[in-house]
């Protein structure tokens, strides 16, 4: 009889660890919702509306023996899920990988996709009336939008602020590189400085905005993007948990985030010792689905490889489609004919199309 594992979000972590996995065991995908967002594409989208169906992938072609099921799950335990109708389903293995939450126009918080529609909609036609725009956050989120507007609406006056550098974190060769190039497409940046008394940190709203050191941005909109929100509910109550300063759940060298053994976690949701990308998650991926079948097997998980994350945690950041700076496995720092050719030109886009078999 099949060992049933049941794993928990289908985003990027989720998505392919059961698409790898169905061949050797009885794999349950529970998501609620009923279309995969693909965020950087998403993000583009705000000023190329025709890219927002097609950053929407439907799951009903991903798995072709294991199940995906369209529904919430409210907790988890040694032995299995449980369903918000109350519906349990049992499991040798769970992998809770819930990933994170954006504002509403970059991803779904809740089961609706009209509502990721309407909401990616009105900001598009928000950034498309102002004249100038302000965007709080230099992370991955922040840059990536600023660049794409600029590519795209060059007469727009664009402000990108930071209270530290640029892709703060990684290597400061990228941040200092994509400053320049947003510099060149004629953003300004603020780096250093904390945009303070914002009436909401998430969905845009009307400027000015002040910055701490008492300066005013007299922007017509401001965008915060101040990074993703881990989403642990389902993993805070287990037994022996603890949280790191980011508000992610600590796992332990084989990816367990609690006293229990079958209880595996991945993605934004969990610290593995890599960044909140899906460059992290698409490390996390493979491994998982080897020491899964390892644990599977009846073998002892402090036996097998411990995993490892990113020594040089890479990062790559289009600045629209010809734009951008990113830094690559092996390779290091690439400006931006190779991160065209990388992820600007489509946005890995074909990789979605073919995991979710839409053509």
């Amino acid at each position: 009889m099949n060992k049933k594992v049941v794993i928990v979000g289908g985003g990027y972590v989720g998505t392919e660890l059961a698409q790898s996995l169905e061949r050797y065991c009885d794999v349950t995908l529970v998501e609620r919702k009923k279309f995969f967002c693909h965020a950087p594409a998403m993000i583009r989208s705000l000023v190329q509306p025709d890219l927002l169906e097609k950053a929407l992938f439907p799951y009903d072609k991903l798995l072709q023996r294991g199940q995906v099921m369209q529904a919430s799950v409210m907790a988890v335990s040694e032995s299995g899920v449980t369903l918000e109708n109350g519906k349990a389903l049992a499991a040798d293995a769970i992998v809770v990988a819930t990933g994170s939450s954006h504002d509403t126009a970059f991803k779904a918080p809740g089961a609706s996709v009209d509502d990721l529609r309407a909401a990616n909609r009105a900001l598009a036609q928000q950034i498309e009336g102002a004249a100038s725009i302000a965007i709080i956050g230099g992370g991955a989120l922040g840059v990536e939008l600023a660049g794409e507007i600029k590519a795209v609406r060059p007469q727009k006056h664009v402000t990108l602020v930071s209270d530290s550098s640029l892709t703060d974190g990684y290597d400061p060769r990228l941040g200092q590189g994509l400053e320049a190039k947003l510099g060149l497409l004629g953003v300004e940046v603020i780096t250093g400085q904390k945009a303070v008394d914002l009436p909401q940190t998430r969905g845009a709203f009307a400027g000015p905005v002040r910055l701490a050191d008492g300066r005013e941005i007299a922007a017509e909109l401001v965008i915060p993007a101040l990074g993703s929100t881990p989403n642990t509910a389902l993993l805070d109550p287990l037994p022996g948990v603890e949280k790191t300063a980011d508000g992610r759940v600590r796992n332990d060298r084989w990816m367990r985030p609690s006293e229990l053994p079958n209880v595996f976690a991945a993605g934004d949701a969990a610290d593995n010792g890599d960044q909140m990308t899906i460059v992290g998650a698409s490390r996390q991926t493979p491994w998982l689905a080897r020491n899964l079948r390892n644990f599977l097997a009846g073998k002892r998980m402090d036996l097998t490889p411990a995993y490892g994350p990113w020594r040089r945690p890479p990062l790559l950041v289009p600045l629209g489609e010809h734009v951008g700076q990113s830094i690559l496995p092996v390779v290091g720092l690439v400006g931006s004919r190779t991160t065209r050719l990388v992820k600007g030109r489509d946005l890995f886009l074909p990789k979605y199309r073919k995991l979710f078999r839409t053509g």
